[in-house]
């Protein structure tokens, strides 16, 4: 398997990235990858590419960012080529159905649970968030014009060796496995040994963007709560907490810390670095000496 099968592979962060990887290591190369246009990023916000685009790059591969795919004129690389296989893994937009219906062998979507659990946006974190280690897994199915409910083609169980685990570990875990599931999924599906199976609808469950709101944590709260909160919302949007700041035996009211790095040892949830409002990374211990707590 390789570029003689016209394959076309939607994505766009770096979780996509790990699933072209997976695939490049089985032999299978798509023709071309769509993704998002570059955006800016960072403090100067520099007009940066998406990660699966500077993949593409690197490897030779014609990549197509469109902002919208709702018109078939606005993409006539898709539209007026003949395509047998398209890929999707973490492109954040839902294709229309003219797109759907353009690749022979129809479109193939990685989806990082145990569908139909953990339907939606963000299942890699959700299944943290939920203490839901049973939902742990990842998914191939036929993607038709609803969110993750086409018909199931494989799923693979995921075994972790501890839980919970932060959130960027299980992401990369779970796309990497995406990614070689798919990998020898393709050659059977290409050959027609492969019956997708429906989904129960009935047993789905569903998950929701995150929110800035989503990190606030409550050091006083049920501690074990708190770890899974820091580890479902690592990178974006993060933990924190509002606390007390009081020096010299004097209250000068709230402030807001962000927990950089914690840990559940015991039975309690520590915080070992935070961020003050407006300042620099401290040790949690010494900023707790420093305001008297």
């Amino acid at each position: 398997m390789n570029k003689i099968n016209n394959i076309a592979f939607f994505g766009t962060p770096i979780l996509a990235v790990f699933v072209l990887e997976e695939l490049e290591e089985a032999g299978i190369v798509p023709s071309v990858i769509v993704t998002a246009p570059d955006k800016p990023a960072g403090r100067k916000l520099v007009l940066t590419p998406p990660a699966v685009k500077v993949w593409a790059d690197e490897h030779d591969i014609p990549v197509l960012q469109p902002a919208s795919l709702k018109h078939r004129d606005a993409v006539p690389e898709l539209a007026n080529t003949d395509w047998d296989l398209f890929i999707v893994a973490a492109y954040n937009i839902i294709l229309p159905q003219w797109v759907l219906d353009l690749p022979k062998k129809q479109v193939l979507n990685v989806h990082p649970s145990l569908l139909p659990k953990l339907r939606g946006p963000s299942p890699v974190r959700s299944a943290i968030l939920r203490d839901e280690r049973d939902s742990v897994g990842v998914s191939i199915i036929v993607l038709d014009a609803q969110v993750d409910h086409g018909p199931i083609v494989a799923q693979a169980t995921v075994e972790l060796p501890e839980w919970p685990v932060q959130g960027y570990v299980l992401d990369e875990l779970l796309f990497r496995e995406g990614g070689r599931l798919l990998a020898e999924v393709i050659p059977l599906w290409f050959e027609g040994n492969i019956t997708p199976d429906e989904q129960k609808d009935a047993e789905a469950t569903f998950t929701s963007k995150f929110e800035k709101a989503n990190g606030e944590i409550d050091l006083a709260g049920d501690a074990y709560k708190n770890y899974l909160t820091y580890c479902a919302m690592e990178g974006w949007p993060g933990i924190y907490t509002f606390i007390e700041d009081s020096t010299n035996g004097q209250s000068d009211g709230k402030i807001r810390l962000k927990i950089t790095e914690a840990e559940y040892t015991d039975g309690e949830f520590r915080p070992v670095k935070v961020v003050p409002e407006g300042k620099k990374e401290i040790l949690w211990e010494e900023w707790k000496r420093a305001h008297s707590l």
